[in-house]
């Protein structure tokens, strides 16, 4: 794999890092007070958030009220895993500016557009019934404009990218959404939360910026998470060595800290997952994850070949969920149902590769059951492919 470090001199930030790797197959559902060992079945061959600046972006419309603590069903509603103060969903009670005024018909997508754009804490008013929003162009984050770039659906917003585009982007490091900084793959802004809102049908395949994937979603740089949101019928590019991610693709975070992913579902039922050629769900390069109380299931990897590419192949394939490269970053996956993925490659439920050996992963009160690895995975570890420091730590987890 020591291949994939050329890739990354694309201009992605990865030498310092975090990466995500693991080799093995699906488990048996988690029981209460089970081992902290992991049961598996045979197998074959946090610091602060940074300071940020109010009142940036303009004013508000009308003031939404504040979300209820859980607006739409998504994630694991058994997962236990604390969840740190920052990775909680934001206040939205007193938007920088509203998407609306009240009917459906006034949810555009040049409403989104122009929202993003400008940036702040961003809410819906479209109505009391749920709308799904089609979306003509992808919402792009201006990286002046924040610092806070937050995207509440209240639970009842669908954007769409009607199988033709990416749904939001963020890109500290492209001149055209401005350069605010001379260090622009390590910057504490903008700070992108997407919360309480469905991404479906989103597809990024034929965008070559930054290397392609990111289906629903596109990041580097910044920081990131996603809180009670739910991501169905994503897509991107079907081959390539090391391209992925057909809900999220993430290169970058300031610092090197996590991407949280809390309380939130990839695919959730036959028919609904993400499709990729790596990464049916999230994919990275250099770029640490705590996923906590989550759900990805029936996402795949449909590349062949692997990465780096076999001959005569166009490589790919591997990390039927989540697809993780580079040098040092760590996965943590907690609380979380990890189970009907798949790859063509290796790695049916996670692909984690840390080129210079110095990467970690933990696996805590979760379970990962039938995620097939078409080639390889680690032996002992059902549905992961993992090269790291150690072994993956698995405790109160099942994986078969």
């Amino acid at each position: 794999m020591t291949s994939v470090a050329a890739l990354l001199v694309l201009g992605v930030a990865t030498a310092t890092l975090p990466a995500c790797a693991s080799p093995a197959e699906p488990a048996p559902a988690l029981q209460p007070g089970s081992s902290a060992s992991p049961v598996v079945a045979p197998t074959v061959a946090p610091t602060e958030v940074p300071q940020t600046r109010d009142g940036l972006g303009g004013p508000g419309a009308s003031a939404s009220p504040k979300p209820a603590a859980k607006v739409l069903a998504a994630g694991n509603p058994n997962g236990r895993a604390t969840v740190p103060a920052e990775a909680r969903a934001v206040d939205t009670s007193k938007p920088t500016r509203t998407i609306g005024t009240g009917t459906p018909a006034s949810c555009t997508s040049a409403a989104v557009v122009k929202a993003v754009a400008a940036g702040g804490v961003i809410t819906f008013n479209c109505g009391p019934a749920p709308v799904t929003i089609k979306m003509t162009a992808t919402a792009k984050v201006r990286n002046a404009n924040g610092p806070k770039v937050v995207l509440d659906g209240g639970g009842k917003v669908t954007l769409s990218g009607q199988g033709q585009r990416r749904i939001l982007y963020l890109n500290t490091c492209d001149e055209a959404q401005g350069f605010t900084t001379s260090h622009c793959q390590n910057q504490d802004h903008p700070q992108l939360t997407v919360q309480n809102l469905t991404f479906a049908d989103g597809n990024s395949t034929g965008e070559k910026a930054e290397g392609g994937g990111g289906g629903a979603i596109f990041v580097r740089g910044g920081r990131f998470k996603v809180v009670n949101s739910r991501f169905v019928r994503n897509r991107c590019d079907r081959t390539g060595p090391d391209l992925g991610g057909a809900a999220i693709r993430v290169l970058s975070q300031f610092e090197n800290k996590p991407v949280y992913v809390v309380s939130s579902t990839f695919g959730g039922a036959s028919g609904q997952g993400g499709s990729c050629s790596n990464g049916g769900a999230l994919s990275s390069i250099g770029v640490s994850w705590v996923v906590l109380n989550s759900v990805l299931s029936h996402n795949e990897a449909i590349g062949s070949g692997a990465n780096p590419a076999k001959s005569g192949t166009p490589g790919g394939g591997s990390g039927g969920a989540i697809y993780c490269d580079g040098n040092e970053f760590t996965v943590r996956i907690a609380g979380t149902i990890i189970e009907n993925n798949k790859a063509n490659e290796g790695g049916g439920a996670v692909f984690f590769v840390s080129n210079n050996r110095t990467g970690t992963m933990r696996i805590e009160s979760s379970t990962l059951r039938r995620n097939p690895s078409g080639k390889f995975e680690t032996r002992g570890f059902p549905g992961i492919f993992f090269l790291g420091a150690q072994n993956p730590t698995v405790t109160g987890s099942t994986l078969s």
